[in-house]
C-alpha cells in the first residue's frame, strides 16, 4: 500500500475551509472533515479511485458538492496537491 503525503498547500487548503465553514457551523466542519480524511484513507488501496484531473498527471475527488481534493499518483506514495471549493478557479 501507499503512503498518503499531504502537500503543504492541501494542509493550508483544509485549514482554511474548515475554519470558514466552522464559524457559520462547527458540526458541518466536522462533516467535511470527515468526509475529506474518509476518502483519502482509501486512497492506499485504490488510487486511481477517482477522476482523471484536470491537470496531467492528477485525478480529483469530489467528497461533497462544494470540496474536492487533487492528488497525484506516484510510484512510491499519493500525493494530497490541493483541497478546493468547487468555485474555485482551478487550474
Amino acid at each position: 500500500m501507499l503512503p498518503v503525503v499531504w502537500s503543504r498547500h492541501a494542509r493550508h487548503d483544509l485549514g482554511v475551509i474548515l475554519v470558514f465553514i466552522r464559524q457559520r457551523s462547527p458540526s458541518g466542519a466536522a462533516r467535511i472533515n470527515n468526509l475529506i480524511k474518509t476518502s483519502v484513507e482509501k486512497l492506499p488501496t485504490y488510487p486511481h479511485l477517482h477522476r482523471e484531473g484536470r491537470e496531467p498527471g492528477t485525478r480529483e475527488a469530489v467528497v461533497h458538492p462544494n470540496y474536492i481534493y487533487i492528488y497525484a499518483v506516484h510510484e512510491d506514495s499519493i500525493h494530497i496537491l490541493r483541497v478546493l471549493h468547487s468555485r474555485q478557479h482551478y487550474p
